[in-house]
């Protein structure tokens, strides 16, 4: 089926055509034929880079061209943005959602295409969005995790939701992964679309002693022992083809172990791996060990949830563009994300599991991992390959993981923790509003469906309703169900109900509340993502308690399995505490092992919750309100409380403002009075300009004399013309300011700390940046005279470079 033969866009047509497809892969063709381009439901099993989502493209298209709206579903943040700079691409209006969730964002309702996480959409109907009845057409991608344990039950309503407002509307599941395709698709009225067809030939393996032995017919493969290491083994073979290689590990510390291995058996990287080195140590201290860019310069890299987001985006891009060629990662990867390689080798496939100790990964994980191998018109082949530990154990895993179908999925809504929110929300919305209009919609569920004669629907419902009303969210007077003043807020403001009623009852005993208290108490919150708890915590917790548990609201309970989920909240809130308390994130890092991803994770989610609190008793206890307000603000900016009134300022974040406090520029009276000249020395020229302007002050024009611009430098000495004639400047540091556009003096003192601190270091750069702010002079409309005096004090601190001298420590 030729792509130009159908009726899409030429925008869609021609984006196409430039990347090689001019015929639709099989599968791609039974869905046209199928009804994708007429409103049919469909749901769409088919391998990974098999064009699902050129299918969802072609399908949003012929609804924007009849006038309709699309939703697209996707279970990560990161995701969203992927698909949001895919699709905007093709021409079409797209806004992406995955912020705030008591918002109604109903400014997003003016675009063709909203990508969302299904959380986010849950938020938006629970805040009666007016633009979610407009949509004609809802994509769900990854449609399996309706049967995930944590986010299933979100999904699942969000599906039958949104059917039950908008029946005329097109659905279109996608998979990779599903155990049980046909019931899904009966639950979605859909004509289930299911294929093994992939466009590059998949190889799955285990290797054992040298050899790689295939599944089916396909012949062994015999692979060379360059190292002691078999995993490394078989990335140097894929790289010796012209390959890259993505090898999932069990954990953080065994990604980022393997990827320094892996590193150092490449030895030598490109021009390309060395520049993505440069752009990852930019965005850290330069003056600490920065392991992820040394494997990068090289050509290898790991990737987890507890690297920053930056960090991410850059290994991605890097891994796609072919400047990286081995990449360690964690399951994460796996979940959506756009990463095919050559061979992707599946390390550890047993996992730790509390309870149960090590068990084998779910079937379905596997083939997620497995279909990431074999890149589209790039790989001839794509190998997944298991490692065996003994001769024995190959056959056990053929039959296990590559032989075996995926789980079938199970609807996650029998947990009365997981509905009680969904249940709140469907009173407070005006879904239902009488026992018998709630357990009409609970039919409609997926769980329903799966068990039509099942007893305990009922049962849960009227546990949740009885929990409503004993916690004051609901009324129910004799059968008509509403809700309350609270109940309402709850609902809107994304929180389990369980939450809500638990900080509501903590915060009501209390006489008064401490910091680290109110912090402690969230974190116990069921909504609250907590610190992993490892064994070396515990007894640093357990003397903090001792010390400090006059400061705390929730007891430590005698329960050892609650007991854990208490400490691992209390690590979690100390994390909160350091970081309002501007503790670095080198120094959070290394104090509770974690990574920067973990910090701005938990930070994420304390915001929301503090926020939530924050409503919570404005509406229910205001004597608290000042201490909880404020130590959100303060969590929400990462600063001590004498920062608030800077870091409300645009682009002022913890690290500027706290230069500029200890400059003496503590509010917007004192920055008003500072002029653009000291403020550019601290913050660089734009952001001076900005601030200046934000506060109110005048702003004077650049005011150059003559034909050539004036040195923004100047010692007693003459004019400075070389970046070498700055103290702790040489020539390999000239290089790299060189590298990042500094080439110059002035640009120097037009560059703000953070960026300059990235490139040489934070204690290179604060000495760089206070010698040249106290001897230059900044001709900007004001005149400055020489202090004299001053410069010769600062020449004996400092010392004045001399011809000949290549570093400060050639002067020494």
């Amino acid at each position: 089926m030729e792509i130009t033969a159908l009726p899409l866009p030429n925008t869609l047509i021609e984006s196409c055509l430039s990347k090689g497809i001019r015929e639709l892969y099989p599968p791609q063709a039974a869905c046209v034929d199928a009804g994708l381009l007429e409103g049919k439901n469909l749901l769409i099993s088919i391998p990974t880079a098999s064009g699902k989502t050129l299918l969802a493209e072609m399908a949003m298209a012929s609804q924007i061209a009849r006038g309709g709206k699309c939703l697209y579903i996707v279970p990560l943040r990161a995701l969203a943005s992927e698909k949001f700079e895919e699709f905007k691409a093709h021409g079409s209006k797209v806004g992406v959602a995955t912020g705030d969730f008591d918002r109604t964002d109903n400014q997003l309702g003016s675009n063709d295409i909203i990508v969302a996480t299904s959380e986010k959409v849950d938020s938006l109907l629970r805040n009666r969005t007016r633009w979610l009845s407009e949509v004609t057409l809802m994509v769900l991608d990854e449609v399996h995790l309706i049967g995930s344990e944590h986010r299933g039950a979100t999904l699942e309503m969000v599906i039958t939701k949104m059917r039950y407002a908008n029946p005329q509307m097109q659905i279109i599941g996608l998979s990779a992964t599903i155990g049980n395709p046909k019931a899904l698709a009966s639950w979605l009225e859909a004509t289930l679309i299911s294929s093994t067809w992939r466009p590059v030939d998949l190889r799955q393996g285990v290797y054992f002693d040298g050899t790689i032995t295939f599944g089916g017919k396909t012949e062994p493969r015999s692979v060379r022992a360059v190292t002691k290491h078999d995993d490394l083994n078989l990335c140097l073979d894929t790289i010796e083809e012209g390959g890259q290689c993505l090898v999932f590990v069990s954990s953080r510390r065994n990604a980022e172990a393997f990827a320094k291995r892996a590193a150092s058996a490449i030895k030598a990287g490109t021009p390309d791996s060395k520049e993505l080195a440069i752009r990852i140590r930019q965005l850290r201290d330069a003056d600490q060990p920065n392991l992820l860019a040394e494997c990068v310069e090289r050509g290898a890299a790991f990737h987890h949830a507890g690297l920053k987001r930056e960090e991410r985006l850059i290994i991605e891009e890097g891994f796609r563009k072919g400047y990286l060629e081995i990449i360690s990662a964690t399951p994460t990867l796996a979940a959506g994300l756009n990463l095919p390689a050559r061979r992707v080798i599946i390390r550890d496939y047993m996992r730790f599991t509390s309870g149960m100790g090590m068990v084998p990964i779910p079937v379905m994980e596997y083939h997620q991992m497995a279909g990431r191998a074999g890149r589209p018109h790039l790989d001839p082949y794509g190998e997944a390959v298991l490692i065996a530990k003994d001769r024995q154990t190959v056959e056990k895993l053929i039959e296990f993981f590559i032989d075996a179908g995926a789980e079938e999925i199970d609807s996650q809504c029998a947990d009365e923790n997981a509905l009680c929110a969904h249940i709140l929300s469907l009173i407070a919305t005006g879904f239902a509003r009488d026992t018998a209009a709630l357990t009409d919609f609970m039919e409609r569920t997926f769980y329903a469906f799966q068990h039509p004669h099942s007893r305990s629907m009922g049962r849960i419902v009227g546990e949740s309703t009885r929990f409503l009303v004993s916690a004051a969210m609901i009324t129910d007077e004799e059968g008509q169900l509403s809700a309350t003043k609270l109940g309402h807020l709850v609902s809107v403001l994304y929180l389990d109900p369980h939450s809500a009623r638990n900080i509501l009852d903590v915060l009501q005993k209390s006489d008064q509340v401490t910091d680290i208290g109110i912090l402690h108490l969230i974190c116990t919150s069921p909504d609250m993502p907590r610190l992993y708890l490892k064994s070396a915590d515990t007894a640093s917790l357990k003397s903090f308690l001792y010390k400090n548990g006059d400061d705390l609201m929730v007891p430590l309970p005698y329960d050892s399995e609650e007991e854990e989920i208490w400490l691992a909240a209390l690590k979690t809130a100390l994390v909160l505490t350091d970081w309002a308390e501007e503790v670095s994130e080198d120094k959070m890092e290394e104090r509770y092992s974690i990574g920067a991803g973990d910090i701005y994770n938990v930070v994420d989610s304390a915001k929301w919750l503090l926020y939530a609190a924050d409503r919570l008793v404005g509406m229910e206890i205001p004597a608290f309100k000042k201490e909880i307000s404020q130590i959100g603000i303060r969590v929400q900016y990462g600063v001590k409380e004498e920062l608030l009134p800077l870091v409300q300022l645009r682009n002022i974040g913890r690290v500027r403002a706290r230069r500029l406090y200890n400059a003496g520029y503590t509010n917007r009276d004192r920055l008003r009075e500072a002029g653009l000249p000291v403020l550019t020395r601290i913050l660089g020229q734009h952001l001076a300009r900005q601030i200046l302007t934000a506060v109110g002050a005048k702003v004077p024009d650049l005011q150059i004399s003559g034909k050539k611009e004036p040195s923004l430098y100047r010692t007693g000495s003459g004019e400075v013309e070389d970046l070498t004639d700055i103290p702790k400047i040489g020539p390999k540091l000239v290089v790299k300011l060189r590298e990042n556009g500094i080439n110059s003096v002035s640009d120097i003192l037009k560059t703000d700390y953070e960026s300059l601190a990235g490139i040489i270091g934070s204690k290179r750069a604060e000495t760089v940046l206070q010698y040249l702010s106290n001897q230059h002079q900044i001709i900007l409309g004001e005149d400055t005279s020489d202090d004299t005096v001053k410069m010769e004090k600062e020449k004996e601190q400092f010392g004045v470079k001399r011809a000949g001298q290549q570093s400060f420590s050639d002067f020494l």
